[in-house]
C-alpha cells in the first residue's frame, strides 16, 4: 500500500530525538467540559518553528548523501514548511532556495529568512501553494537539485509521523480518536500509518478547511483531482490537490474527512486566543473547529486534537474577528436606498436599529438631482436571533434595501 513502513517512522523518531522538541500533549479543561470528553491538545505550535513541518522536512534532509547535498535544495511552500526547510538547511549545512506564494503572511516570510540566515534564498511567486510549487519544480529541474516536497515524500511523511509516535508515549492509553488537520495529507498519512502499522484501535478524522478540501474530493471521486477555486485563508491548508503517496494512504486508512467553514476556524481561533492563550495559524485550529461536527461520536472518549502550527501574522487579526461575526450570524451588510432628505438617517437610527444593534460600517454617496441615494452599511447584532426583527423594522419603515449575500462579490470585496 505504502513505501512508509514501521521500521521509517521508526528511525525518524531517532533522527530527529535531538533535533526537534518533543511538544506537549496537554488536556483542555474548556473543550473537555464543553464536550463531555477528555480532549488533549498535542501543541505543536510550540514546536521549534512552531509548526510540526520540521519534522518531515529535516528527517528526508537529513537522508541525502554528500553529492545531492552539494547540489543544494528546493521547495515550495506557502510557510510552515519552509521554515522547516530553512533551519534543516542551517542545522545540515545545505543551501535552500525556497519558493512562497506572494500572500504569505508576513510574519513566515520573515522566520524563514532568520531561520535559514545565509543558507537559503527566498523567492515570492504564485497566488496558490500549486502555482509556486510548479515555478519551483521547474526551477529545480533546469539546475539540478533536490525538491523537499512538503508532503507528497515517503520519508517526509515518516517524519511527520513521529508526532504520532509521541502522543502514545504520552498517553496514558491509546486515545479513542485523533482529529488532524489536512493540507497536503502528509502530517494525516503518517498519523494514519502509525495507528496502522501498530494496531491501535484509534479512529483517525481528517479535517479540510471547506475552501480547499482537495483530499475530501478526492476521496469522493476515488482519484487525485484539481480543485478549480480554493479560499487561500486558511493558508497552511489551501492546496488544490493532494499528493498521489499521500490519497493512496488515506484512501485505505482514514475512515473520516470533514470539511470546517472558515469562519468557524476564525471563531475557534479567537477562543483559543482569548480563553487559553494559545496562538495558533488558521491550519493550525482545524482539528478543534471540526469539533461541533463529531460532539455526539466524542462524548466519554478520548480526543487528541492536533494543534499543527502557531505562525500567524497579528496584522490577520481584524480579518480573522470579521470572519467570526459572520460565521456566528452576528454581522451583516446591507446595500440601502435612503431617500435623500433631512431626517432620513435618524429615522433609520431611531426607528430600525434595536437596542443592542451596532453601525459598523455606512458608506453614503449622495446623487444630484435623485430621490435616493445609496449606502453600504455594515450593522454588528448582539445576538443572531436579532437579524429578522431588524428585517421586519426596515420593512416597516419602507426602506428600500438588499441584504448583501455572502456569495456576492459585493460581500467577499467588503470582509
Amino acid at each position: 500500500m505504502s513505501t512508509v513502513t514501521l521500521q521509517d517512522i521508526e528511525q525518524a523518531s531517532v533522527t530527529l530525538r535531538d533535533t526537534i522538541k518533543r511538544t506537549p500533549l496537554e488536556r483542555n479543561e474548556r473543550l473537555s467540559d464543553q464536550y463531555g470528553a477528555e480532549i488533549f491538545l498535542k501543541r505543536e505550535d510550540l514546536q521549534t518553528v512552531r509548526s510540526y513541518k520540521i519534522r518531515g522536512a529535516y528527517n528526508m534532509m537529513s537522508r541525502l548523501d554528500a553529492a545531492s547535498r552539494a547540489k543544494g535544495i528546493v521547495c515550495a511552500s506557502a510557510g510552515n514548511h519552509a521554515q522547516g526547510v530553512a533551519l534543516s538547511c542551517k542545522l545540515l549545512g545545505i543551501d535552500g532556495h525556497i519558493f512562497m506564494p506572494r500572500n504569505t503572511p508576513r510574519q513566515k516570510i520573515a522566520r524563514v529568512q532568520t531561520l535559514g540566515e545565509d543558507r537559503v534564498t527566498l523567492d515570492l511567486t504564485g497566488d496558490t501553494f500549486d502555482e509556486t510549487s510548479q515555478v519551483a519544480r521547474e526551477y529545480c529541474n533546469k539546475h539540478g537539485k533536490v525538491f523537499v516536497h512538503p508532503f507528497n515524500d515517503p520519508l517526509v511523511i515518516a517524519g511527520q509521523a513521529t508526532a504520532c509516535v509521541e502522543i502514545f508515549e504520552q498517553s496514558r492509553k491509546p486515545p479513542e480518536i485523533i482529529v488532524v488537520p489536512i493540507g497536503g495529507g502528509g502530517l494525516v498519512s503518517g498519523v494514519a500509518l502509525y495507528t496502522h502499522l501498530k494496531r491501535f484501535n484509534t479512529r483517525v478524522i481528517g479535517v479540510e478547511p471547506e475552501g480547499g478540501a482537495c483530499m475530501s474530493e478526492a476521496l469522493r471521486q476515488n482519484r487525485v483531482v484539481t480543485l478549480e477555486k480554493i479560499d487561500t485563508f486558511v493558508d497552511g491548508a489551501a492546496l488544490k490537490a493532494v499528493g498521489p503517496l499521500t490519497f493512496e494512504v488515506c484512501s485505505k486508512l482514514l475512515r473520516d474527512c470533514l470539511k470546517v467553514p472558515e469562519g468557524q476556524v476564525c471563531s475557534e481561533l479567537i477562543e483559543l486566543y482569548q480563553r487559553d492563550g494559545i496562538i495558533a495559524e488558521p491550519a493550525g485550529a482545524l482539528s478543534v473547529a471540526a469539533l461541533p461536527q463529531i460532539a455526539g461520536d466524542i462524548k466519554g472518549k478520548s480526543v487528541v486534537c492536533i494543534i499543527s502550527g502557531g505562525n500567524n501574522d497579528i496584522s490577520r487579526y481584524p480579518e480573522i474577528i470579521e470572519r467570526s461575526l459572520v460565521h456566528r450570524g452576528l454581522k451583516h451588510y446591507f446595500l440601502i436606498e435612503f431617500p435623500q432628505r433631512a431626517g432620513a438617517l435618524r429615522r433609520y437610527l431611531d426607528e430600525a436599529l434595536g437596542p443592542n444593534d451596532d453601525i459598523t460600517l455606512f458608506e453614503y454617496v449622495k446623487k444630484s438631482n435623485r430621490e435616493f441615494g445609496p449606502a453600504i452599511v455594515g450593522v454588528e447584532l448582539a445576538n443572531r436571533n436579532d437579524l429578522e426583527p431588524l428585517l421586519k423594522r426596515m420593512d416597516a419603515i419602507g426602506l428600500s434595501y438588499e441584504l448583501i449575500d455572502r456569495s456576492s462579490p459585493m460581500f467577499r470585496f467588503l470582509v
